[in-house]
């Protein structure tokens, strides 16, 4: 992704929130053992872990209770820290489960990738990831980068997609962090011939730039809870411009059978962006706790 630092202003704001969510992960080291083990995967207790943003938190809850559902026994070990320390617990065992985003995944492993359709992006990861790791199916959801408009202006320029704006982009300012134009402002004229009126460094005020008319384009990720709040519209990337960031297990394989890969499959198969873009405007905005949205979130899919 482009900017996902930025979000940390949404993580501090409800970090502890996601630490209350972890029902077995309790206080002091996240990745020691807080309950006894127990069977479930391949005879043992499936650990599933987190990084320590809100929306990782969620979606690891979500796979653990996915999991109890079907008979599993889960150990949660939520706000781990970043993919330096998760990977590493993942390839010795500690863990057995964690959200990953594919495309974010595969450029810690291959920062040269080029790949960029979901389909590329895992048939690159399987084969750059070592023997014992694997990924299971990917989530529709996606928190990726995206240019966004609001809903009238989507209206007025009958646009649905990127590469609807070609013809328009000229007249309208976009705006994103402040890396946004150089990183982007080739690949916007490259892949769809789009050239801005003017280029704004808006940070993770864009959102709220796009509803008071300050910029009319905006790089928004796709799960910013702001797009539900202010009734913003993310544009479709049919020439995939930005890398697809499919919410996907990453698993231990040594660790998850069957009954294990079939809950955290049918977990993904129901995961759309809409669908996780409103389950984190209850927590990041309505104060919700990450496991009761989980729960809901399950029972309402006939998962839970």
């Amino acid at each position: 992704m482009t900017t996902r630092p930025v979000r940390t202003a949404v993580a501090a704001a409800v970090l502890m929130l996601g630490a209350a969510a972890c029902s077995s992960s309790g206080g002091g080291d996240p990745l020691a053992a807080k309950s006894p083990a127990g069977q479930g995967g391949s005879g043992k207790t499936v650990v599933v872990g987190s990084a320590n943003f809100p929306e990782n938190v969620l979606l690891a809850s979500i796979y653990s209770q996915a999991l109890q559902a079907k008979g599993v026994k889960v150990e949660e070990k939520f706000n781990i820290g970043s993919r330096e320390v998760l990977y590493g617990q993942l390839q010795s065992g500690a863990l057995t489960v964690l959200p990953e985003y594919n495309g974010a995944l595969l450029g810690y492993l291959d920062a040269k990738s080029t790949a960029t359709g979901k389909d590329a992006v895992n048939a690159e990861l399987t084969a750059k990831l070592p023997a014992g790791l694997g990924i299971l199916d990917s989530a529709p959801a996606e928190d990726k980068d995206s240019l966004t408009v609001t809903q009238d202006t989507a209206d007025r320029l009958g646009v649905k997609s990127i590469a609807d704006l070609a013809g328009k982009s000229q007249d309208l300012v976009v705006g994103g962090p402040p890396e946004f134009k150089s990183r982007r402002e080739q690949q916007f004229k490259d892949v769809y011939g789009l050239t801005f009126k003017e280029w704004k460094p808006t940070a993770d005020t864009t959102a709220n730039a796009l509803k008071d008319g300050t910029v009319q384009v905006g790089n928004v990720f796709t799960t910013d809870p702001k797009i539900v709040q202010l009734k913003l519209v993310s544009l479709d990337d049919p020439k995939n411009l930005f890398s697809s960031q499919n919410v996907t297990p990453l698993v231990n394989k040594a660790g998850l059978d069957g009954t294990g890969t079939a809950a955290l499959n049918a977990v993904s198969a129901k995961l759309d962006t809409a669908g996780l873009t409103a389950l984190m405007k209850r927590v990041a905005v309505d104060k919700e706790d990450p496991s009761a949205v989980a729960k809901d979130w399950l029972k309402s899919n006939g998962l839970g």
